[in-house]
């Protein structure tokens, strides 16, 4: 037993030399961020292959990997999501040399030490590693439930009902408030806080450990010399490929640019029906990617969507009171011969606020037959006389739009609207009604400045205050009178 415990000792501790390894072979790190899988004490994990150094686990095998791991493991599942989260964050911050007493993740690491068979990927693709909740959510057939460890202490689990109980992290970059190892510090904290709960409550889970994006990013040069340093020549010439693929993107995206500038200020997209105006679009820029062999190609459907001259073939789009879909309409993109742009949204009236809402439901992407379907009822909702805006929609980067399943199309799909701006019903005019925007008025600068500007002014009436209660002497010694004398005695 003994001998068993030193062997996961060093599994445990050697994942980050693992994660440094990885660094060094994969040449590139900028697109990957680690996962860690454990279990509680007296729960273990199937056996499961780990990937070769080098190997970046996509969506499809990390899916396999989750399919796997919660067929014999408990169905309470924690699921630590941080903000940001590289390799690099181990190696510099995690005691990788020796160093343990100067490590951000000593709870981390117990875990994985009292953990039978824990799971660790180095390098997980971050489209991915972004769509852990919904394939979570898809094996365990239930909704996630947003925590903190101050309310879990309230809740009570059941070893039989799966749960998925999800607790997001920050990350910081060090150049504002916190530096980022004391943030991982912090997030470590927070882990060691809800393990110690749910030994608390005797309650078996499943802990998964991972990020939305990375933290860091490889600039292109650094890329080279390391790919140059193990690969050798063939690097060097995978690199002059790369960097003419590059130069022919900048020549892309300049050409856009400059249709951009000619275009100016664009009309809306509308849709009549009747001759009636219901459904309007504006956006400053639609852009829409898929992955192909490793890499993302990204298209531009602006300068085919909105500008003088420009008609967008709306064929198949519909509104009535409750429904309306705007369908527009593309040819040849991204290598897709028919390819259409869906907008689906719904209206209802609910009693709580007493008014009507309208929802973006899904957005659709339907090429040569097949469909890909973006989830956005959650995010994207106005009240059913407004129109909705938001500077920045996507699927990827503080995502909005959120695939359908784990399996859906969309996972190979990015979509990017910014300025963005709908409004499926009571459109008259042909104008906008007023836009009900994404970002709250009372935003955290916003609340730090009022809450600040109300203690200055505590302070300062304070101060007014005890300058008002002074009082000057009602009496004086005169040095040609007598002296004022005070009895000394009772």
């Amino acid at each position: 037993m003994a001998a068993g415990r030193r062997m996961r000792m060093i599994s445990a501790r050697g994942c980050v030399f693992l994660a440094v390894l990885c660094t060094f072979s994969a040449g590139t790190c900028d697109e990957q961020v680690p996962l860690m899988l454990w279990t509680s004490e007296g729960s273990g994990l199937p056996s499961q292959a780990v990937p070769a150094a080098g190997h970046i686990v996509g969506i499809s095998q990390l899916s396999s990997y989750l399919e796997t791991a919660l067929g014999s493991a408990p169905r309470n599942v924690l699921l630590f999501l941080q903000d940001k989260m590289s390799i690099e964050d181990f190696t510099m911050y995690g005691g990788a040399f020796g160093n343990k007493q100067d490590s951000a993740f000593p709870n981390l690491e117990d875990a994985l030490l009292s953990s039978p068979s824990p799971l660790v990927l180095p390098a997980v693709a971050w489209p991915a590693s972004s769509a852990v909740i919904g394939q979570l959510q898809d094996q365990l057939d239930t909704s996630p439930l947003y925590m903190e460890p101050e309310t879990l202490s309230h809740l009570r689990l059941n070893a039989s009902t799966p749960a998925l109980l999800v607790f997001r992290l920050p990350y910081s970059t060090g150049s504002d408030l916190m530096s980022a190892k004391e943030v991982l510090n912090e997030n470590d904290e927070v882990i060691g806080q809800v393990m110690s709960i749910m030994k608390s409550q005797s309650v078996p889970y499943t802990a998964v450990y991972t990020a939305m994006r990375p933290s860091r990013e490889v600039s292109s040069s650094l890329s080279m010399d390391m790919e140059a340093g193990v690969g050798g020549g063939r690097s060097l010439l995978q690199y002059g490929d790369r960097k003419r693929e590059r130069d022919r993107q900048r020549e892309r995206e300049r050409g856009e640019n400059q249709v951009k500038e000619k275009t100016g200020v664009y009309p809306p997209v509308e849709f009549k029906e009747g001759g009636a105006g219901c459904i309007m679009l504006w956006a400053e820029n639609l852009t829409v990617s898929v992955l192909r062999g490793g890499r993302w190609e990204r298209h531009d459907l602006t300068a085919l969507t909105f500008g003088e001259g420009v008609t967008p073939r709306l064929q198949g789009s519909l509104c009535n009171q409750s429904h309306s879909s705007l369908v527009l309409n593309y040819e040849n993109i991204l290598g897709h011969r028919s390819f259409k742009l869906v907008f689906a949204m719904s209206q209802r009236h609910y009693k709580v606020s007493a008014r009507g809402w309208f929802t973006l439901d899904a957005v659709e992407i339907e090429y040569d037959g097949q469909k890909a379907t973006f989830n956005g009822s959650r995010s994207v909702y106005a009240p059913a006389e407004y129109s909705y805006r938001c500077q920045t929609v996507t699927n990827f980067r503080y995502p909005v739009l959120v695939p359908r399943t784990s399996k859906d199309p969309a996972n190979q799909w990015r979509v990017s609207f910014t300025d963005f701006q709908i409004q499926g019903f009571n459109v008259a005019g042909g104008e906008f009604s007023y836009a009900s925007d994404c970002a709250g008025f009372f935003s955290p600068g916003i609340w730090m400045g009022l809450l600040t500007s109300l203690l200055m002014l505590v302070v300062l009436t304070y101060g007014l205050h005890m300058i008002m209660q002074l009082h000057t002497m009602d009496r004086f010694d005169d040095p040609k009178g007598p002296a004022i004398s005070v009895p000394q005695t009772d």
